[in-house]
């Protein structure tokens, strides 16, 4: 089973979608606004993807923290994680979970490899 974090509304994940109805792959949705976010499960991510990857420092919400915000999302904690909970498109799109392996942003030759 493939779930697909992120947020219902994003391009790239709409795209993704798209792609994995179009290979027949079943697939659940985790939208990070309407299912949540938890301090246990960024804990889980932090565990298989470098923390660094999973910060999108292109995005609006980005722009707008603090430096002393930017600075505590740097490295995995308590206080970063609170962030992330608050302001859930701090984290990049999409987060794949294919059979216990995780893959960040949209690409389909690495999806393809679990297939």
């Amino acid at each position: 089973m493939v779930t697909l974090f992120g947020i219902k509304n994003c391009d790239k994940m709409k795209k993704a979608r798209k792609f994995f109805e179009a290979n027949q792959v079943e697939h659940h949705l985790h939208d990070y606004r309407q299912d949540g976010l938890t301090e246990d499960w960024l804990s889980l991510l932090v565990d298989h993807i470098d923390w660094a990857q999973l910060i999108n420092k292109r995005s609006t919400t980005w722009k707008q923290l603090t430096d002393p915000e930017k600075a505590s999302a740097e490295q995995f904690t308590p206080i970063s994680a609170a962030l992330i909970i608050q302001h859930p498109t701090l984290l990049k799109r999409p987060i794949i979970n294919i059979d216990n392996h995780w893959v960040v942003g949209y690409d389909e030759n690495q999806w393809l490899k679990y297939f």
